[in-house]
């Protein structure tokens, strides 16, 4: 057995510890809180605990830095919770009208004829260049474009007749076209 080692008897102290806590936080629930928290605390530190030392000061130090602490990091969070919405859009689109004009969109393409669809997929959504699109479906390059206008126009020709649509909303990307010239 250790005995020189004084024991750690906190016991006698909860008294004192539970009335400083219930004064700094105004608050019997959180003063509790308090108190655990500076018991844990101090447990997990008893080893910087000085020999000879008063054990209610060191507690009641432990108690007051747990408060510092937890009221700091209160105003930490507050502070990083006003930040987010500063950060954050206050206003969104609905998600709705963005599933619906994908929707429109896809339908509009998929009603595309085979070759038309097929030559705007490759440049438009893939990303290849007019003479690798050609290259990839085996025509020579001013059918590819010639599909591809025809879609295009196609698909402007949807987005004008779209009722409460700006005209011009739809923009098809890959290549140029007489819209961007």
């Amino acid at each position: 057995m250790d005995r020189m080692k004084p024991r750690f008897d906190v016991i006698g102290q909860l008294g004192s510890m539970r009335r400083y806590a219930r004064a700094l936080t105004r608050d019997a629930t959180d003063a509790e809180d308090l108190v655990h928290d500076a018991l844990v605390r101090a447990y997990e530190r008893r080893e910087t605990f000085r020999q000879g030392g008063s054990l209610r000061v060191w507690l009641l130090s432990v108690l007051h830095n747990s408060f510092i602490d937890g009221v700091r990091s209160r105003r930490a969070e507050a502070a990083r919770v006003v930040q987010s919405g500063y950060l954050s859009e206050t206003r969104m689109e609905p998600h709705q009208d963005h599933v619906v004009r994908l929707a429109q969109v896809r339908e509009a393409f998929l009603d595309l004829p085979e070759e038309q669809r097929s030559a705007l997929h490759l440049v438009a959504v893939e990303g290849l260049s007019y003479q690798e699109a050609a290259y990839a479906l085996g025509i020579p390059l001013g059918t590819l474009m010639s599909r591809i206008g025809r879609a295009r126009a196609s698909l402007r020709g949807m987005e004008d007749n779209a009722a409460g649509q700006p005209k011009g909303r739809l923009r098809i990307v890959g290549g140029r076209d007489e819209r961007d010239a």
